[in-house]
């Protein structure tokens, strides 16, 4: 079965296209989070092996992807104040 939500202001049930944009903005922001974590476990290895570069390098991407994930949850905290 299939569940629709509905908007608080309005009442109506929110369309297909919201509850897509919905659905990708938390795909896309568990991805990146789990890029992040995947990038700081990397790290730490390479900091556990002296390779302190290496453990930078992955530092920096570990923070990128927490930054895109940032960006998506609050593309969808936003989508959630402008239809609840």
């Amino acid at each position: 079965m299939k569940q629709s939500t509905t908007s608080a202001k309005t009442g109506k049930p929110a369309s297909e296209e919201e509850n897509f944009k919905g659905i990708e903005n938390h795909k896309k922001a568990a991805k990146h989070h789990e890029l992040a974590a995947k990038n700081h476990h990397d790290a730490a290895k390479h900091h556990e092996q002296g390779n302190h570069d290496k453990a930078s390098e992955s530092t920096v991407k570990a923070q990128g992807h927490n930054n895109l994930a940032t960006e998506y949850q609050q593309e969808d905290a936003k989508h959630h104040a402008m239809h609840s």
